[in-house]
């Protein structure tokens, strides 16, 4: 706690009695910490509701809920009391980005220093407000406990808005019928056994080398619930791909109807990529094998491929938001039509969103969860992926799964994969483990597996650090071709620009001349004056016109995007010198210097200017532009006002594939900002040739392993690490992200 509120100094006196035992000392203390940023204003507003509404209400139940507020708008679902008295400060956003935490209010810590678990347990005793979740589930109260047993004979208590509470039950009740389920429906493991080979080939034999694609090929074609997780390079859209002409196959050559199958994706940018990779998978996929296994003469080969979807659709869409609510056009009662749904990037699915998908899906429809359990969750409550996927290290299945795998893939499994008390949904997840992408020569797969190791027993908080370090190497020295360090020496050292201007090459082996990639030499890191040189060098002529000249733009915009997309910086704060807006700033400062782009101040910081890509915050399904979308903004010529001889449009990517263009004014797009940098949590479902990562120079608690290492795994071809302050890196790899639920197996 230290390196995070060292500068903070807890006040003195009588005043924690004060707050806990009158409601207007209460409040204005979280009036306090409001103003200051440590809590928000709907968190104090909900507890001006409750003391309204129950006047007798205790202040320290006052205190729970807001606090049980605040946690939502933190990723957490809940309020553990016992973890929140071991670490109060952890409690409120401390310290919010920007502050330099002089003068502040006082701590959590020191409210609840005289505060026990009993004590406060007791103070939740109160059922006009709070509901207890085993006892009273049908009960309406807008807070809810749920005590739990703790090793030492005790219990915990979790403090819940009643909303989260309903969503975590309505998953764990909804899965746990789904993975009970008699698996009457699936194929038998002969018939699939031929299916697979077609697909996959044979197995080979030897327990150490498995095909881990096919296993999960295999348990998602068994029952009607699965997960495949797996880092980046793993496979994971093959894999899918795979699945699906696997699942249309079995069912064209037992009914000859298809499936009906829906692909989807949290966020429109991570839906594009899908598309588009899918769309290549499928092109590419042979299917003559696998259609011959079919039934009697075998199966149309042009109808197999014409089965398997390549759409891809966001969650909202899919199940068909409605505006100025929470609710959704398809619910319980009006179920989505498909068989099969795979959902790709499933760390970034919230609770609720999960809630309001199960609800949705038709009680025999299989679905598949697609995602890499070790990046950052949702920015909003929950983190769904992560808490199914605990155990998927270890697998643990069970004798009766591995017996089953054998005989359907022809593999068989080691013995450190099978657990006599495997439970049902480990059953139901494969985690892939062989990364296509990175090898041994790779240091940004070197360094991802380093920042993602978990410490244990034998592996101390010393010896992750030293890992990490080790993979970076010096900064003269680089250990590895794709990987380079920047540690600056202050917030306007020249180095950055460098970075940002043209990629410092130099800060690579050989200067980033001479690596080959599977397709020949790799060009050399980059940054932003590629796509700045590509927007003036292959401007269309000054005669020509969207209208008339609509395919010679396209292809123009075509090329900005795409060279756009070979450098991204990404941070993790919105605020400050090393955040989102301050970064943004000095990046457009840094490009105007070296010419590249040409805007005055004023533009710079809220206008519009040529070369000003720009990030969708929220889907507009007007514009058919969704939260994640990039587009950059180009001059046209404008012939019939001389005076003004551009004329600004946004050039955004269609996303489906096609190679089409979105050219939309800027008057009409409402909720987009400056993205030069983007945070790390923007970027999930993205991929970039050269990613530059810039940590912070002070210490914050939304900087993780996790963090570090979605932000690794951005990066395609190149990597840069940006410290701007010593130390940050080695505490940041030690801090994990504690999403608190009781979403438990």
């Amino acid at each position: 706690m230290k390196d995070l509120f060292s500068g903070l100094e807890e006040p003195k006196g009588d005043e924690a009695v004060a707050w806990l035992n009158d409601v207007e000392s209460l409040l204005a203390l979280l009036e306090r910490w409001v103003q200051r940023g440590w809590l928000r204003a709907l968190d104090r507003a909900l507890v001006v509701f409750l003391h309204r509404e129950v006047p007798d209400a205790p202040p320290l139940l006052l205190l729970a809920a807001a606090l049980a507020s605040h946690q939502l708008g933190r990723g957490h679902v809940c309020l553990d009391l016992d973890l929140t008295l071991h670490a109060p400060d952890l409690a409120l956003s401390l310290p919010p980005e920007g502050d330099d935490l002089s003068d502040p209010p006082p701590l959590p810590s020191q409210v609840l220093a005289d505060v026990t678990l009993p004590a406060w347990q007791a103070a939740l005793d109160h059922p006009p407000l709070v509901a207890n979740g085993q006892a009273d589930a049908d009960a309406s109260t807008p807070l809810v406990r749920w005590n739990s047993p703790q090793p030492d004979g005790t219990h915990g208590t979790r403090l819940y808005l009643r909303r989260y509470w309903q969503y975590e039950q309505d998953i764990r009740h909804t899965l746990q019928a789904r993975l009970s389920a008699p698996d009457d429906s699936g194929p038998a493991a002969e018939s699939l056994r031929h299916a697979l080979d077609a697909l996959f080939g044979p197995a080979s034999g030897d327990a150490e080398t498995l095909d881990w694609q096919k296993i999960a090929c295999a348990l998602a074609a068994r029952a009607n619930f699965s997960v495949i997780t797996g880092g980046p390079g793993t496979g994971k859209t093959t894999t899918v791909v795979k699945l699906l002409a696997l699942l249309q196959a079995l069912q064209l050559g037992e009914s000859g109807r298809a499936l009906r199958i829906r692909l989807a994706a949290p966020t429109g940018k991570a839906a594009a990529r899908l598309n588009e990779s899918i769309a290549k998978q499928v092109a590419n996929l042979s299917l003559v094998e696998l259609a011959n296994t079919g039934s009697g003469d075998g199966i149309d080969l042009s109808t197999l491929k014409a089965a398997i979807p390549t759409e891809v659709t966001t969650l909202h869409r899919l199940l068909g938001s409605r505006p100025d609510t929470r609710h959704f056009r398809h619910h319980a009662d009006n179920r989505l039509a498909l068989d099969v749904l795979v959902v790709d990037e499933a760390s970034m699915v919230d609770i609720e969103m999960m809630a309001a998908l199960l609800d949705a899906l038709p009680l025999r429809a299989r679905l598949v969860l697609l995602g890499d359990k070790d990046q950052l969750a949702s920015v909003e409550a929950g983190a769904v992926l992560g808490d199914l996927c605990q155990r998927a290290d270890g697998a643990h299945y069970t004798p009766a799964t591995a017996a089953w795998l054998q005989a359907a893939t022809g593999d068989t499994l080691p013995e450190r994969y099978i657990d006599t008390h495997g439970q049902p949904l480990d059953q139901a997840i494969t985690m892939l483990r062989v990364s296509h992408r990175f090898d041994a020569e790779s240091g940004i797969g070197q360094l991802a597996q380093a920042v993602n190791a978990p410490l244990d027993d034998g592996h101390s908080p010393k010896d992750k650090k030293r890992a990490v370090r080790q993979v970076l190497g010096a900064a003269a020295q680089p250990r590895y071709a794709d990987i380079a360090h920047l540690t600056l020496t202050d917030t306007d050292d020249p180095a950055f620009d460098r970075l940002v201007v043209d990629g410092n090459p130099a800060g690579f082996l050989k200067n980033g001349q001479g690596r080959q990639g599977r397709d020949g030499e790799l060009p050399p890191p980059s940054g932003y004056r590629h796509y700045l040189d590509v927007l003036n060098q292959q401007r269309p002529p000054a005669d020509a016109s969207l209208a008339a000249d609509k395919d010679v733009f396209d292809a123009w915009a075509r090329a900005v995007l795409d060279a756009h997309s070979h450098f991204q910086v990404l941070c993790a704060l919105r605020k400050g010198p090393w955040g989102v807006e301050g970064l943004n700033q000095r990046i457009a400062a840094a490009l105007k210097r070296q010419g590249l782009i040409s805007a005055g101040d004023r533009d710079i910081e809220r206008g519009w200017y040529p070369g000003r890509p720009v990030l969708v915050t929220r889907n507009d399904y007007g514009l058919g532009l969704m939260n994640g979308d990039i587009g950059i903004t180009l001059a046209l010529p404008n012939a019939r006002q001389p005076d003004n001889p551009w004329l600004p449009r946004v050039a955004f990517p269609a996303g489906d594939g096609s190679g089409r263009i979105k050219w939309v004014l800027p008057s009409r797009l409402q909720t987009v900002e400056t993205v030069f940098a983007m945070t790390v949590h923007k970027s999930q479902g993205s991929e970039f040739t050269h990613t530059a990562l810039v940590l912070p120079d002070s210490p914050n608690p939304i900087l993780t392993r996790e963090l570090v290492y979605t932000g690794v795994t951005r990066a395609k071809n190149w990597f840069t690490l940006v410290e701007s302050g010593r130390g940050i890196l080695d505490e940041t790899v030690l801090r994990e992200v504690t999403r608190v639920s009781g979403l438990g197996f």
